[in-house]
């Protein structure tokens, strides 16, 4: 399907968020994935992801994960002052703010004529969180986390307990995870520790480990590896083909 493209400007509790909108350029509804970006906010890499899932039949939302703390329409370089100000941002905003976030992006949706009610989330890096915690949100019924940060460390801010290792039995919806045995990120002791808590709250849940670097989706950089991103993009199509159907 060919992409049509548009920016909304969405009312938050902490501000105006910045969401970058892709959709099929044919008639709907169709069902809408929240797509979590990296640090960086929506790189060249994040808005080329968001159009490859819409082209395959889905509204696909990009919100600015960071819109309190950057003018709107931020775009951080994958560069050390890039990683570094990204790396502040993401230390400093609540796990809370994170969830009105994704409350604001589920009613957004829900207005939309060319929207279905079905919300999926999905993201890589601290994306990947972000979609994990989506889940939290009974509106969210599948999530798609690639190598997901910070779940396993509880190092994102947040109020006592509201971590989202320790909420994960609150999930209600499917979720898939896909880490990299590579990812220095994530351990084997950290992917131990989220694979063994969706166990002991008997979620519903995939799990794939593959050899790769952290990013490795990223189309830019020595860390990218096309055969196994194109191979976890129709994994990606088909989990939400089927639990938003």
């Amino acid at each position: 399907m060919m992409v049509k493209q548009a920016v909304h400007d969405i009312d938050t509790p902490t501000g105006p968020m910045r969401c970058y909108l892709y959709r099929p350029n044919a008639e709907g509804p169709f069902s809408t994935i929240i797509f979590y970006s990296e640090i960086f906010q929506q790189t060249a890499p994040i808005a080329r992801a968001a159009a490859i899932m819409a082209g395959h039949g889905f509204v696909v939302l990009v919100p600015e994960v960071f819109h309190e703390l950057n003018p709107l329409g931020t775009v951080l370089a994958y560069d050390d002052a890039g990683k570094d100000k990204g790396n502040q941002d993401k230390f400093t905003k609540g796990l809370e703010h994170h969830d009105s976030d994704t409350q604001a992006l589920v009613e957004f949706a829900q207005r939309q004529p060319f929207c279905s009610s079905l919300v999926g989330a999905m993201g890589v890096c601290i994306g990947g969180h972000l979609a994990y915690r989506a889940a939290l949100n009974s509106d969210v019924v599948g999530a798609f986390c690639l190598y997901p940060t910070d779940i396993h460390s509880n190092t994102l801010p947040c109020n006592k307990g509201n971590d989202s290792l320790s909420r994960t039995g609150d999930i209600q919806g499917e979720l898939a995870l896909v880490f990299g045995r590579q990812d220095p990120h994530v351990d084997v002791a950290g992917r131990q520790l989220i694979y063994a808590k969706l166990s002991e709250t008997k979620r519903c849940f995939s799990w794939l480990e593959v050899n790769a670097q952290h990013a490795f989706m990223r189309d830019e950089g020595e860390r990218y590896d096309p055969a196994l991103a194109l191979q976890m993009y129709g994994q990606a199509v088909a989990f939400f083909q089927r639990v938003l159907r």
